[in-house]
């Protein structure tokens, strides 16, 4: 990789199918779809020092979606074949779409496994949310999961990246989850300096603090996220990245999963080819389940970042 490797040059990420040294940029296509995200809404009730997608009370450029728009999707699902297995929930806050548990009933209905992103704050906490919630786990048990963001497992550096107060907050809704019995995961960040096996000690002291059944050693279920800032220094990925890797295109998470937005002033949603470009035009697919089938060109500094030398994934 040392020809890509080295500091950014002007030019970089400009061209869709061509590196600023001139070489054919990788690109990924939708082979093995397993997971369709939907974006709620970026309203959110509070407002984190590092969000990547910016949400916060007043950021409404992606408007809430909709259950009969979910359900279109879920049907093009079934009518493209597609080999889905899980339909995650992202924002924003989710819980502040006043639709959220009809649109998890919907896709656990029709047999998805349902994630759901969540602070597990005040939004979750409402009765009635608390109520759809029992009542969607004793219906489908633990085909519903619900991951928490704990950007830290101590209160203070949680804290500073969301505000005063928010980790007892959070922990109190994750007392309820406990003890209605829903399942849930964790999303933590990888920014304080720390080994990734001192993070992951540190979220297992917490859980067993609080009696939470969250294996903090499972990657799938103490999901640890890098820093995505997209003026950081990394490489354009080439077609002869993948060699030198020693990876394929089907590692990276667009060629198996698709997220679906709203924006504001749009008349339909569209289909995006990652959760972590929503506003990014050129990764914008169209509106439809068949037109987000092409491929995708890795033209985006998350793109090497995150997915390609990270090699993280947003699904469960």
């Amino acid at each position: 990789m040392k020809d890509t490797a080295e500091t950014c040059a002007p030019g970089k990420f400009r061209h869709p199918r061509i590196t600023a040294k001139g070489e054919a940029r990788a690109s990924v296509r939708l082979t093995d779809p397993r997971t369709l995200w939907f974006n709620t809404g970026t309203l959110c009730n509070i407002t984190c020092a590092n969000c990547y997608i910016e949400s916060s009370p007043s950021n409404d450029r992606l408007v809430y979606i909709t259950a009969a728009e979910v359900a279109s999707y879920l049907d093009q699902i079934a009518d493209r074949g597609w080999p889905v297995h899980e339909i995650g929930f992202t924002g924003g806050e989710p819980f502040m779409n006043p639709e959220m548990i009809e649109m998890a009933r919907l896709s656990l209905e029709r047999g998805f496994e349902v994630l759901i992103l969540t602070n597990a704050m005040r939004p979750m906490m409402r009765k009635s949310v608390r109520r759809g919630l029992e009542d969607l786990q004793a219906e489908h048990g633990d085909r519903l999961t619900l991951r928490v963001s704990v950007d830290h497992w101590s209160a203070d550096r949680h804290d500073k990246e969301r505000g005063l107060g928010s980790f007892g907050k959070t922990l109190e809704g994750m007392r309820w989850l406990r003890d209605a019995g829903i399942r849930m995961a964790v999303a933590g960040r990888t920014v304080w300096g720390e080994t990734e096996a001192e993070a992951r000690a540190g979220y297992a002291r917490l859980y067993a603090e609080n009696h939470f059944k969250i294996d903090a050693q499972d990657p799938g279920m103490t999901v640890l996220f890098p820093e995505m800032d997209e003026t950081a220094e990394v490489p354009e990925i080439t077609t002869a990245c993948w060699g030198i890797l020693g990876k394929r295109p089907t590692d990276v998470m667009c060629s198996s999963s698709r997220m679906v937005v709203k924006r504001r002033g749009a008349e339909k949603p569209a289909v995006l080819a990652c959760t972590l470009l929503p506003y990014s035009p050129e990764f914008e697919l169209g509106e439809t389940l068949a037109q987000a089938e092409g491929e995708v060109f890795l033209n985006h500094p998350h793109c090497a970042k995150f997915c390609v030398l990270g090699g993280a994934s947003c699904s469960a």
